[in-house]
């Protein structure tokens, strides 16, 4: 008996328990279309390929397929090769980093930035190594707060406080019961991407100033689509210079992968030489760097490209209220609409793609509480009005089918 066999009935009973409780995560296997975004290709099986519309991918803008971009990547392949030979202190620091740092520090109009393999690990390695800056931190994080940021602050070596989500009472009680001389840090969100809604940022920056607490501000599902050049919705609300560290990635908007920390240069410096996460992980590759190069500099000078996705999210949001769809109905572009059952949750998600070709996959525990689930729809500039018509027949079908309630329309 191998140690495979003795060990693997365990194996088989954690993975049962998921299916039993309805949140068993199927990955659909597709292949987008460059030029047609947001169509791709969903492979069944190795026999049957289906035409799909995608109505639930972070690549918010679609500029994953945006041609300049493409060809930045191209380009840098052709002069560099692919990986980047390292880490960044062994031979992984190219001119392409050294330029995208350039840029975000630009866009946050912070005067440094430092770039990780991904949102998760900019967030995990930077509240983690905190404590080793700041003996005796207090962290006080949103109860709403991102897995990457939780994680961090849980391998932190420091005090930790949760407040309710953006509940500035909550706060303000916690950041009073600490003793005054202590250092804080104070992690939050601006856009919550499961329930759609946004931190109130000038009042947790103004109980920041008041009881001296640094700010840590997680940008993920706004850089490159707030504010007027895409720095997120502290840009937006003008009060970047009140956020000691921004924090974002490269895979939403911005069509590539990797994540990032802007600040002032001692605090970036001092986390490049005291994260693990960074110190230890190799870099993104040069043709990640130069896409995501092109990618910030052209959202940079193309607002209208914002306008269009708000316009869009809104137009999805108001034919849901037409509708009487029980749906988040937030101040963001993400639009969650309630389902509460894991399984019919899945099987509504099965329903869309097999029957009218539309992918929505079901968000379950643990990303949202249990009897919360949903299905996140994110609509991009791409999303036309024929795709519109067709998710909202689709809709109207399947909802009869699983005889779900819909909300009484004025």
């Amino acid at each position: 008996m191998t140690n495979v066999t003795r060990y693997r009935d365990q194996f088989q009973a954690a993975v049962d328990t998921v299916r039993q409780e309805g949140r068993y995560r199927i990955f659909r296997d597709i292949r987008r279309k460059k030029g047609a975004f947001p169509r791709a290709t969903w492979f069944k099986d190795n026999l049957e390929e289906k035409n799909i519309t995608v109505w639930c991918s972070n690549d918010y803008l679609g500029m994953g397929q945006n041609d300049c971009v493409v060809e930045a990547v191209k380009s840098a392949v052709d002069a560099a090769g692919t990986g980047s030979g390292g880490t960044r202190n062994i031979s992984g620091t190219t001119r392409y980093h050294v330029q995208l740092e350039e840029e975000l520090a630009d866009l946050h109009d912070k005067s440094a930035s430092l770039v990780f393999t991904s949102g998760y690990v900019a967030n995990e390695a930077a509240l983690s190594t905190m404590s080793k800056i700041l003996p005796g931190l207090h962290i006080l994080s949103d109860e709403m707060n991102h897995a990457s940021m939780i994680s961090g602050i849980r391998n932190a070596r420091t005090h930790k406080h949760i407040f309710k989500h953006n509940n500035l009472a909550d706060l303000e009680a916690k950041l009073k019961a600490i003793p005054a001389d202590a250092p804080k840090l104070i992690a939050f969100e601006s856009v919550y991407s499961m329930d759609a809604d946004i931190a109130p940022i000038a009042e947790i920056c103004d109980l920041a100033d008041k009881y001296n607490a640094l700010t840590y501000i997680d940008e993920v599902h706004a850089v490159g689509m707030y504010g007027p050049r895409g720095g997120g919705v502290s840009e937006q609300r003008g009060l970047m210079d009140r956020i000691d560290i921004i924090q974002g990635t490269l895979a939403k908007a911005y069509g590539m992968i990797g994540g990032y920390i802007a600040a002032d240069k001692v605090i970036v410096d001092a986390i490049r030489s005291l994260a693990s996460g960074f110190i230890f992980t190799t870099s993104i590759p040069p043709s990640t760097a130069a896409g995501a190069l092109r990618s910030v500099r052209i959202l940079k000078i193309t607002p209208e490209v914002r306008s269009q996705h708000q316009e869009r999210a809104n137009s999805l949001k108001a034919r849901f209220r037409a509708a009487g769809y029980p749906f988040i109905d937030g101040d963001t572009h993400i639009v969650p609409l309630m389902i509460g059952d894991p399984v019919k949750c899945q099987a509504i998600s099965d329903r869309l793609i097999e029957g009218y070709g539309i992918y929505a996959q079901p968000i379950n525990y643990p990303t949202v509480p249990r009897g919360t689930e949903r299905l996140r729809f994110t609509p991009s500039p791409f999303h036309s009005d024929v795709m519109l018509d067709e998710l909202m027949s689709a809709l109207s079908q399947v909802w009869a089918e699983f005889e779900l309630p819909r909300e009484k329309v004025a």
